[in-house]
């Protein structure tokens, strides 16, 4: 079983920069990937970001690519979603996940996760 937390979402302006984070507790950190998603008012729930549990490998939605860094430090048992330039449609909650599995999902549909957060909001405005 694999717990996650969210944290650091809020009201921000376009332009500004933010920075998510996902505390995760029970199995050990460092055998898991993290990935990071988003769902938006209306829309499907959106894959935007996957660290893998050595955190050497990482991939981006190309919707976010230049814009979102995901990391995660093994000594504090969390993973970050960076977010620089905010835009608008970046408003959603965003939700950490990890697959049952230590294998480094294929690709960024929550099907391939199995432990989910409850999810922080993010709003920007213009």
């Amino acid at each position: 079983q694999v717990q996650l937390v969210e944290s650091g979402g809020g009201l921000l302006q376009a332009g500004g920069s933010l920075r998510l984070s996902c505390a995760a507790s029970g199995r050990t950190f460092s055998s898991y990937a993290i990935g990071w998603f988003r769902q938006a008012p209306g829309k499907e729930r959106e894959g935007v970001a996957c660290v893998s549990g050595s955190g050497t490998s990482s991939k981006y939605a190309d919707s976010v690519k230049g814009r979102f860094t995901v990391s995660r430090d093994s000594a504090k048992n969390t993973a970050y979603l960076q977010i620089n330039n905010l835009k608008p449609e970046d408003t959603a909650v965003y939700y950490c996940a990890a697959p049952y599995g230590s294998w480094f999902p294929q690709d960024l549909t929550p099907r391939q996760f199995d432990y989910w957060g409850r999810g922080t909001q993010v709003t920007v405005s213009s």
